[in-house]
């Protein structure tokens, strides 16, 4: 229901500042931009550090995510952009696919904040993209401090989060 109220969990404290990467689709650039202030404001007010990459749309920001947690070190990640209903299918297309993706990358145990908008049309965009108003950008950027604090909380060296698998060589069993 829209306007109706919503529990908001208190934002995570961290004792090493996590480090998260923003992955803006800048297709419809001020709502983006408004998404990434949203976002920044959420994770400068629980100490993080971030960096913001951009890519060409939607579909491109689960890819992006990937390669990032092959060939990075961020802790987590906050995917933003929008995707506005048009004449055609391709809007489920896009609204699907960038939503699985990122769910398979979260139960491989990325810590990921979807921001990205599905809407009807640019006004609902401009409302959900407020940092001062519906703040989407700063909701997804919460959520993927939560999930940071739970890898943390459950993580450890010897113990990944996520799907693990042996791998049988000659020799021995080695972990994946």
């Amino acid at each position: 229901m829209a306007g109706a109220s919503h529990y908001i969990m208190d934002t995570p404290r961290f004792e090493d500042a996590p480090k998260i990467l923003i992955v803006r689709s800048p297709y419809y650039k001020d709502i983006a931009d408004n998404l990434v202030a949203g976002a920044v404001a959420e994770l400068e007010a629980a100490g993080a550090t971030h960096e913001v990459i951009d890519v060409p749309g939607a579909l491109e920001i689960p890819t992006a995510i990937g390669i990032a947690e092959r060939m990075s070190n961020f802790d987590g990640y906050v995917a933003l952009g929008c995707v506005v209903r048009g004449e055609t299918t391709h809007y489920e297309t896009v609204c699907n696919d960038s939503s699985r993706a990122l769910q398979l990358l979260g139960l491989q145990g990325l810590c990921i904040g979807n921001g990205i908008l599905t809407v009807e049309n640019r006004k609902q965009a401009e409302v959900r993209a407020d940092p001062a108003d519906q703040n989407k950008g700063g909701g997804a950027a919460a959520a993927a401090l939560h999930l940071i604090a739970i890898a943390r909380k459950w993580g450890r060296a010897d113990k990944g989060v996520g799907f693990t698998s042996d791998i049988l060589l000659a020799g021995g069993t080695h972990k994946a």
